[in-house]
């Protein structure tokens, strides 16, 4: 038995000696041999890699994949917020028209994601795992077939070589051998001349596999155009309704598109403090110049963005509605006297003759924008009625220029505080006094 075994493992490594001298495939098949194996590596990691960046369901129509996308939940999300706050708050308006806005995107999501599995996931599957392996199995028949052939062609050799050696004609197992020699040689061709067409029916379909990247770019051009159409057109649809939403805050935001949103003529946060000011600040002495408490300061200040009518307990705390005007007039992006005027301001300033200063405030004033004037004009109204009482208050002209002046003009490039002190000192209170003492000249009406 062990005689047995060691003649069939000499034998096998025989046949397969033979089998690997034996080479019928050219070197340009060769070549596509190698390059069949490289292709199905790197179409195979694209398609797992491509495979992942699905959202949806694999397999799944697009009505299916869209209920179960993660936007899709998202979306409905957005649409359930929108019911529990109701469409009649900002915030529920805005989560209706975005939630359904984020559906579209679900559903533009979903046919995106069929049409990459038809289009491309699906070929290359098809490449990887059908059109490829066919090949290489039939080069593991054509191997096969070649070890037959070798066989063959071995006993065929040993049968003449033992007839010449015994001077015995063997014409008939010759003759059998050469017969299956001949079938097997015919095996081989029939089978490589196959393989041989279909390696270079591979080559040259490389630009069909090539492709599928393109397709893959278009399908992804069109499903962000399509993206895009639908942000483009919700989203001047959710700008109009923030744009219409009058509870917006007043601090920090431009004097016109406070006015023109809210639809005053008079800035909210300056007709409230005066209102306020003007019933139990009028006494109080070193308004304006006496802080007022961070905390109370804050709380009105949040109170009058959100326009809020609930501003009693305010009454009593004179100094932080003061604090709320000029953080007001001081957080507005461009000063109430404009940036424009600024160097008009500030050479009227220099002035010395009283009757030509005047003379020139009041037609720098006529050259302020529409809403500056008429919230400069009320301020100063306000301001003009709070000097008058300065004898209780301590709030002269000049001091309530001192205080409220640099909240009312500034330089656009400022430098360090010292120097706008300075500049303060020098020029607006020079500015602004004088329109305070002589309020009712500039201001008849």
């Amino acid at each position: 038995m062990k005689k047995q075994f060691n003649r069939m493992r000499q034998l096998a490594n025989q046949t397969v000696g033979r089998a690997e001298r034996t080479e019928v495939l050219s070197e340009d098949l060769l070549q596509i041999e190698r390059r069949l194996d490289n292709v199905r590596s790197v179409y195979h990691n694209s398609y797992k890699r491509l495979l992942a960046c699905l959202h949806g369901q694999y397999g799944t129509d697009a009505d299916k994949r869209h209920k179960k996308l993660p936007l899709t939940a998202f979306a409905q999300n957005m649409l359930d917020g929108a019911v529990q706050l109701s469409d009649e708050t900002l915030l529920g308006k805005m989560l209706e028209t975005c939630g359904d806005a984020e559906n579209k995107l679900a559903t533009e999501l979903s046919y995106h994601e069929v049409q990459v599995e038809k289009e491309i996931l699906e070929p290359i599957n098809q490449l990887t795992e059908v059109e490829i392996p066919n090949i290489q199995k039939q080069r593991k028949q054509l191997a096969k077939l070649v070890l037959d052939w070798d066989s063959a062609r071995a006993r065929w050799n040993q049968a003449h070589k033992t007839s010449a050696v015994n001077f015995q004609g063997l014409p008939s197992k010759i003759d059998s051998l050469k017969e299956e020699v001949d079938e097997a040689g015919n095996k081989v061709e029939q089978c490589k001349d196959q393989l041989a067409a279909d390696m270079y029916s591979f080559i040259s379909k490389e630009g069909d596999y090539a492709r599928y990247f393109v397709s893959l770019l278009e399908a992804q051009a069109d499903y962000h155009r399509n993206a895009l159409a639908v942000l483009e057109k919700v989203l001047p649809e959710i700008q109009a309704h923030q744009d219409r939403w009058t509870e917006k805050p007043a601090f920090g935001t431009p004097l016109e598109e406070h006015l023109k949103r809210s639809g005053r003529e008079i800035a909210l946060p300056i007709e409230a403090c005066v209102m306020m000011l003007l019933e139990t600040g009028m006494k109080e002495e070193g308004l304006f110049r006496i802080a007022a408490g961070a905390s109370k300061l804050k709380k009105l200040k949040a109170a009058l963005d959100c326009s809020t009518s609930q501003l009693d307990e305010f009454y009593s705390d004179p100094h932080a509605v003061a604090g709320a005007l000029k953080s007001y007039l001081r957080e507005l992006p461009e000063p109430l006297m404009t940036y424009a005027l600024y160097e008009e301001w500030t050479q009227v300033a220099n002035v010395q003759d009283q009757d030509k200063k005047l003379q020139d405030l009041w037609r720098i004033c006529q050259k302020l924008p529409k809403q500056n004037l008429a919230n400069f004009r009320y301020l100063i109204k306000f301001l003009a009625k709070l000097a008058q009482l300065s004898d209780v208050n301590k709030m002269t002209p000049s001091n309530i220029a001192i205080v409220l002046g640099p909240n009312l003009l500034w330089a656009k490039n400022e430098g360090s505080l010292a120097e706008m002190a300075a500049a303060t000192s020098v020029h607006v209170v020079a500015v602004v006094e004088p329109i305070i003492q002589h309020a009712n000249w500039f201001f008849p009406e």
